[in-house]
């Protein structure tokens, strides 16, 4: 956990030009525990939107930068914040606790307190954690005016409370087709939704989802392991994405067929492979399944048949 450093040089990492954007690949294609930042320039501003740590591998080689903007607070998406420690951080009103503080930040993942010791200094070693009381917090539908060039926020939560997708508009005549919407951690892998955190929610999630599916662009980026689609390859990924909610659902149900524990439902595994994992994984599991759950006791498709013991119920 604590050795989370991407083997990758600067010069091996490669950089895509859409319009005013630039996508800064990360290692591997943004794979954890990297990501794919986004460099956006206008004629007054230029934004560096979630510098992940191929973006501080890149530092000697960025443009100057006027303000950071980030989708969430999460390790992998701050990672390069403490590059412009002079320059104004952006995220939604939701998330900025993580920014305040390590504590702040500690509390939207809600770990047990032997895994939180590690992990804060995880955060602090190996994504250089820094933490900012003056982070400026925006809400849903704030546009950033770069000159020419604009950035509207759209709350997108879910994977956190704060989580946000950022439009990018230039041309001048609103049109999809000089469009470029960046998606964050709605990142259309074949994972599927992570709603794995203490700050996390399903329903959200879901409504998120039917929410992306209405920005109409010509290019939509990712933070990890996609990178850049256009519309028909995006709307196609996305319904494969979503579709691994319902699937996880579907196979919950059959496995509490027969009465299960939350324990037991964690240690089958229903969002990682089964095997050897370390202890974040059944927190994960656990906290997961758990909204599956009160979900489907709320549609009488569940029930609790003894405390703490879960079965499926016939229709």
């Amino acid at each position: 956990m604590a050795d989370v450093q991407p083997d990758a040089s600067a010069a091996a990492l490669e950089d895509r030009e859409i319009g005013p954007v630039t996508v800064l690949f990360g290692n591997e294609g943004g794979k954890y525990p990297d990501g794919n930042s986004l460099l956006v320039r206008g004629t007054r501003e230029t934004v560096i939107i979630d510098p992940a740590l191929g973006a501080v591998a890149r530092a000697d080689r960025l443009p100057a930068v006027d303000r950071v903007l980030n989708s969430h607070c999460h390790e992998d998406h701050i990672a390069g914040n403490h590059l412009w420690l002079d320059k104004p951080w952006h995220c939604h009103e939701a998330d900025a606790l993580g920014f305040r503080s390590l504590d702040g930040l500690m509390e939207i993942y809600g770990l047990p307190a032997e895994i939180e010791t590690i992990w804060r200094q995880t955060c602090v070693d190996s994504f250089h954690y820094a933490s900012r009381d003056d982070v400026v917090p925006f809400v849903d539908g704030h546009v950033f005016d770069l000159g020419g060039v604009t950035i509207r926020a759209v709350h997108t939560p879910g994977h956190t409370r704060g989580h946000c997708a950022f439009v990018v508009q230039w041309g001048g005549d609103e049109s999809p087709d000089e469009r470029l919407v960046y998606l964050g951690d709605i990142e259309l892998s074949s994972f599927g939704p992570y709603y794995g955190d203490a700050w996390s929610d399903l329903l959200d999630f879901e409504h998120s989802l039917r929410l992306v599916r209405d920005l109409d662009a010509a290019w939509y980026a990712t933070f990890h392991h996609i990178g850049v689609l256009e519309r028909d390859a995006f709307e196609e990924r996305l319904d494969r994405f979503e579709t691994k909610i319902a699937l996880r659902e579907s196979e919950l149900l059959a496995y509490l067929e027969d009465p299960h524990t939350l324990d037991e439902i964690a240690a089958h595994r229903f969002v990682y492979r089964p095997g050897p994992a370390p202890p974040m994984v059944e927190i994960v599991e656990r906290r997961s399944m758990g909204m599956h759950i009160d979900r489907l006791i709320a549609q009488d498709r569940v029930e609790e048949v003894e405390p703490g013991r879960y079965l499926a119920v016939e229709h």
